[in-house]
């Protein structure tokens, strides 16, 4: 009973402080937000029916895709940079309206390093790269040796005047890197070995109005007429130009410069110097006479659509924030031809010369830049170069109007100070809708799953780099049987862990139990094959390639890898799963890729139907690369087919030929992936009939 007792009146105590707790709760909160005293005077004081102020709202930041950096340099008319300069000094115009500038800053090197900064550190990879272009104290420079457009005699003597100013002139902390016109962008590196550059430019030469062809992707075009193997020398240079500007704006935000060493770019070539070959010449196509007029027509058209080139270059590098600096190795040149071009009226020489200096012009005054041309004396203008870098306002700001007309805005940069020079980029190009949309959707981050899978082919091994590498295909046999064909390669590393594979031991298996083949690839002198598998009858002792029939459904593959002395070195086990070819569906074999490492391989190989295809899925940019697949419908009729290259995300790139085969042979289709950046890349295969459709992905990788 007290126990009792004791328990209720614990109840009422606990139940009397809560009620106290909760009644002192508003005033807790309140005394939580209470504002300070003057705050509270000043709301007494004001009218009763005047609200307390709202609180602000947050600031509103638009899309970071109208964002535009300007560089500006400030000097006096001494020509000394001004540098004590602040925001408010600043006024910025696009078309006319102010803009307001949400960033500031004063870049500003010395011309001796500072003895207390970091030192320098040696660029190993591209986080290092990343982090030393961070640095205030480092400037970004990049050669564009453009081999395409600068004679022999102009690029030696250029050259070398380079780099006897890259050894004399660079601090430590410069970082400078080096391209041509077939550099793939990835192998752009930036460096603070400036010995290696300036080796790099003595080493310089040009090949102008030379097409004798250097490489493979030269052979492809260099006996088209010389008119159209400008346009493409052209194209190569301008298009590696402008992704050099997208490479340098992943590296930082602040000023890049870029020296571009070329005689200027025209898609016209006189009358005298045209021919049906360009590495032949065979003489003029038409007369040379009588035609002055036509020709000043045709340069004029001509030199309108290089400007069309020139804006895609100039646009990208101003809204990458890179300078470029051109630089005409022709010196006092008063003649665009040479001796051996003294054909070429007089006429047609100046205008030639004009116009080619006039691009060079362009593409350094529309990214503030300049020019160093019609001169012998190169120096002062590679000094100015230097000092642009060295002290300069980044400036930035959103665009008020956020264009997306895809059209040039102007720029206008004042300073509040008289008696000062102020030097900056005059405009951009903008955005398209098209663009906008693009930047601002979210890219898918996984491919599809069909591509992944395809992807996952290339994949390492699991349990570290193997010795062999294989493939197993499958096509339509005699009889309505499925033949498969196994063939090996040593890898190319393999005999560096001090074991060279000699032959496989292949055993494949059936569903039912029954082996389909089992034997040795190759097979020593005098043995065969066992079980109900056969060797080619094209093989022979020496050949890593078998064939055999095997029922459709999953085929048990063993893999022992011998040496010559017979002893296992690994082994392997994989399921392939093998189609039916007898059905009425439609039907693709696996497809086989052949390799041509230069042409007179791809001659020899693209009309031999009994070539051994690789079994390696990587290859270089210069081979050739022909894959090839068989289609089966049901009856005798013949399917649709066709391909495209996809990249890494699914998405198509463009459409490749599909050559029919003939006389029973099987669909090819012929790639060159000259153009294509290294990287991993897929094939799609398609058959289609009136009453089906099927497709088929394979991956390849590519190396530069």
């Amino acid at each position: 009973m007290r126990c009792l007792t004791f328990r209720r009146l614990l109840s009422v105590l606990l139940a009397v402080l809560a009620v106290l707790v909760l009644a002192r709760l508003p005033g807790l909160r309140a005394q939580q937000q209470a504002p300070d005293p003057d705050t509270a005077q000043a709301e007494a004081e004001a009218p009763g029916d005047q609200q307390p102020p709202a609180e602000p709202e947050p600031p509103t930041f638009r899309a970071a895709i109208n964002f535009i950096r300007v560089d500006v340099i400030v000097t006096d008319d001494d020509g000394n940079f001004v540098t004590d300069l602040d925001v408010s000094d600043f006024q910025v115009f696009e078309d006319g309206e102010p803009q307001d500038v949400e960033s500031f800053q004063l870049v500003e090197i010395g011309p001796v390093p500072d003895p207390d900064a970091e030192p320098a550190r040696p660029i190993i990879n591209r986080y290092d790269e990343e982090r030393e272009a961070a640095r205030a104290d480092t400037r970004i420079f990049v050669v564009f040796f453009d081999d395409y457009h600068v004679r022999w005699e102009n690029g030696v003597r250029a050259g070398r005047t380079l780099a006897r100013f890259i050894r004399e002139n660079l601090r430590p902390t410069d970082l400078i890197g080096v391209m041509y016109p077939l550099t793939p962008i990835d192998d752009v590196q930036l460096t603070r070995n400036h010995e290696a550059i300036a080796e790099a430019a003595e080493n310089f030469y040009g090949v102008k109005y030379d097409y004798e062809a250097r490489n493979m992707f030269e052979q492809r075009y260099v006996h088209y007429p010389t008119e159209i193997v400008e346009r493409i020398r052209n194209d190569v240079s301008l298009s590696a130009l402008e992704g050099l500007m997208v490479r340098l704006g992943g590296v930082r935000e602040g000023r890049k410069n870029v020296l571009l060493i070329s005689e200027g770019y025209t898609n016209y070539v006189p009358v005298e110097l045209r021919s049906m070959n360009a590495e032949m010449f065979d003489g003029p196509l038409v007369p040379t006479v009588g035609n002055e007029r036509y020709e000043e027509t045709a340069q004029f058209f001509e030199d309108a659509s290089i400007q069309f080139d020139l804006r895609d270059v100039y646009s990208t590098a101003n809204r990458f924030n890179t300078t470029i600096y051109a630089l005409d190795p022709r010196g006092l040149a008063i003649s665009e031809y040479d001796v051996s071009q003294r054909s070429v009226n007089r006429r047609t020489d100046d205008r030639v010369m004009r116009s080619t200096r006039d691009t060079l012009y362009v593409l350094a005054r529309e990214t503030d830049g300049r020019t160093i041309l019609n001169t012998n004396d190169v120096r002062p203008g590679l000094d100015q170069m230097l000092r642009d870098s060295s002290a300069y306002y980044l400036l930035g700001y959103n665009s008020s109007r956020a264009p997306t007309d895809g059209k040039y805005h102007e720029i206008e940069v004042r300073v509040q100070r008289d008696d000062v020079d102020v030097r900056h980029r005059q405009g951009y190009w903008a955005l398209t809708e098209r663009d906008v949309e693009r930047a601002m959707t979210p890219t898918v981050s996984e491919p599809p799953k069909a591509v992944d899978t395809a992807l996952a082919t290339l994949a390492a091994p699991r349990r570290g780099r193997r010795l062999v590498r294989t493939w197993v295909g499958a096509a339509k046999g005699d009889n309505g049987r499925t033949r498969v064909t196994f063939l090996w390669e040593p890898e190319s590393a393999a005999g560096g862990r001090g074991e060279e594979p000699a032959r496989i031991l292949l055993t494949a298996m059936s569903d039912n139990g029954g082996p389909s083949y089992r034997g040795r690839v190759p097979e020593p002198e005098g043995g065969a094959g066992r079980g109900t598998g056969r060797r080619d009858a094209a093989a022979e002792p020496g050949d890593t390639t078998v064939q055999f029939e095997a029922a459709p459904g999953p085929l048990q593959l063993s893999l022992a890898v011998e040496d010559a002395a017979g002893e296992v070195i690994e082994r392997d086990r994989r399921t392939v799963e093998i189609p039916d070819f007898t059905g009425t569906d439609l039907v693709l074999s696996t497809p086989s890729f052949v390799r041509a490492r230069n042409e007179l391989e791809w001659r020899a190989v693209v009309d031999d139907a009994e070539v051994v295809p690789t079994a390696s899925r990587e290859f270089r940019r210069t081979e050739r690369i022909l894959i090839r697949f068989e289609a089966y419908a049901a009856g005798d009729a013949q399917p649709e087919v066709k391909a495209q290259l996809l990249n890494r995300g699914g998405e198509p790139m463009h459409p490749l030929e599909v050559r029919p085969g003939e006389s029973g042979r099987p669909y090819q289709v012929h790639l060159r992936p000259a153009h294509l950046p290294p990287g991993d890349y897929v094939i799609e295969l398609s058959a289609s009939s009136p009453t089906d459709e099927i497709t088929q992905l394979v991956a390849f990788r590519l190396r530069s």
